[in-house]
């Protein structure tokens, strides 16, 4: 007996071994890892941990209505639609919540009104004709109404109000056929929710606002940014030097931020629906021209895709030989760096909100050496007899793709000074005016006597920190 007993006592402690273990391995990979994730993503963006705290002082807020007796005395248990309202309306940014609040109440006064009235109407009938009549002014409703939801402009900006107004004006139509004080019910649900939204949106608004449209403001600039730092990757990577691949390691982090901009499609365009629901606010007056950056970040998208292709050739199986590369290398390097600096420029000038010009020399610059590569082609690859023809495709279609890149962010650059007039941006005459807007220096090909020979001549414009001016004239 006495060694059954240690026997047990001994099974005893190993199972509670074997839990305490269990329970530290849970803690460990369940805890501990959602407690670095809260981390990582407070880390991210610390408006997530303020908004938490904003929904929670809403919630508080409106909770009132229960614990004041008065309150409570006036709506009794429909108080709970003014709880249920700030948890479906209140959002992360200001016109999210502003457009699903004005959305909720607007659709809660129609449905009700035309769903008393039509029970109104319906009781003309006696008892017979009214569930009829109900039946038909709901079915009428719930079909329209879902139809309209196809709309695109509908589906964008009001489809969470007709959600709501289907729903209302079923719950009330249908309410009112058993229970005479329907009116008296609408009257203070309609109050109560109202309460709940205004509640919301005054919490939203006056306690550390998220503003959407500033958001997509630095997105769309954040995107040209992107794509001109995968152009400099790509130039970097496509033409790099044998045996100095380690130096360039660094580039090829750049090569893969254009992926992020080809993602950004429905994200621009919700931002800019929920933007026109926001009122003025810092520079962004009303009736910001929020469509206009769905135009530039479509531009964006398409030169994205351009450098997607671009990169396709960077791991080809049919490479082209180092010595053809070379014949194009300079023009090609050339394009990619005035690309970037227009990319860059424009992007600071969005940022600032600023009409800038200084972008204009780089695209200038950059279309310039686009039509002597072209001319390049036509004399150099051409004429190159014993190269075999699948080695020159690659290399010609890189350019020809560089060549595109230049007329995209042409396009770019006038979407965005139309943007520039639309917002009524701060007019800037002179560089002088622009600390903030780094000048850069342009390349400007000139072609000499022969029609193979070019000069290149590089321009170091002077800037507030350096005030020296460097010219350069380079055949080739």
């Amino acid at each position: 007996m006495a060694f059954s007993e240690v026997e047990n006592t001994r099974s005893s402690l190993r199972d509670f071994q074997g839990l305490k273990v269990l329970a530290i391995k849970l803690w460990e990979r369940q805890v501990v890892e959602v407690a670095k994730k809260a981390k990582k993503i407070g880390k991210e963006d610390p408006r997530t941990i303020i908004h938490s705290l904003k929904v929670a002082v809403a919630l508080t807020l409106v909770s009132l209505f229960y614990y004041y007796q008065p309150l409570y005395d006036n709506f009794g248990v429909n108080a709970i639609w003014a709880v249920l309202t700030v948890v479906v309306v209140f959002e992360f940014s200001v016109g999210a919540t502003l457009g699903k609040g004005f959305n909720r109440m607007l659709a809660t006064l129609l449905a009700g009104a035309l769903a008393i009235g039509g029970h109104h109407f319906a009781t003309l009938f006696g008892e017979r004709g009214e569930p009829i009549l109900i039946s038909t002014f709901v079915f009428i409703a719930a079909a329209i109404t879902t139809f309209v939801r196809f709309f695109p402009l509908m589906k964008a900006r009001y489809d969470y109000g007709l959600i709501i107004f289907i729903l209302t004006f079923s719950l009330v139509s249908v309410s009112a056929y058993r229970d005479d004080g329907v009116v008296d019910i609408a009257r203070s649900r309609l109050s109560t929710i109202i309460i709940g939204s205004c509640i919301a949106i005054f919490v939203c608004i006056f306690i550390f606002p998220v503003w959407i449209g500033e958001d997509l403001h630095n997105l769309v600039a954040a995107n040209m940014e992107k794509l001109g730092n995968s152009l400099q990757g790509f130039e970097g990577e496509y033409f790099q030097i044998a045996g100095n691949e380690q130096s360039r390691e660094y580039d090829r982090s750049f090569l893969h931020m254009y992926k992020n901009v080809l993602t950004t499609k429905s994200n621009e365009e919700n931002m800019a629906n929920l933007a026109r629901w926001e009122p003025c606010h810092g520079p962004f007056r009303f009736r910001h021209p929020w469509g206009q950056y769905i135009k530039v970040g479509t531009l964006n998208r398409q030169c994205a895709y351009k450098i997607e292709a671009l990169n396709s050739f960077l791991y080809s199986e049919m490479q082209t030989p180092v010595e053809i590369k070379i014949k194009i290398q300079e023009s090609c390097t050339n394009i990619c760096s005035e690309c970037d600096k227009a990319l860059q420029e424009l992007a600071a000038a969005i940022k600032k909100m600023v009409r800038s010009s200084s972008a204009n020399p780089h695209i200038a610059a950059s279309k310039s050496v686009a039509e002597s590569l072209k001319s390049l082609l036509r004399t150099e690859l051409t004429g190159e007899d014993d190269v075999d023809l699948i080695e020159k495709v690659p290399v010609a279609a890189v350019a020809l793709l560089l060549i595109d890149i230049v007329k995209c962010i042409e396009n770019i650059e006038e979407a965005v000074h139309e943007l520039a007039s639309l917002a009524s941006f701060k007019i800037i005459d002179s560089i002088e005016e622009q600390p903030n807007l780094q000048r850069r220096g342009t390349v400007v090909v000139q072609p000499l006597e022969e029609q193979s020979h070019h000069a290149i001549t590089v321009n170091e414009s002077t800037t507030p920190e350096n005030g020296n001016c460097l010219a350069t004239r380079v055949q080739v």
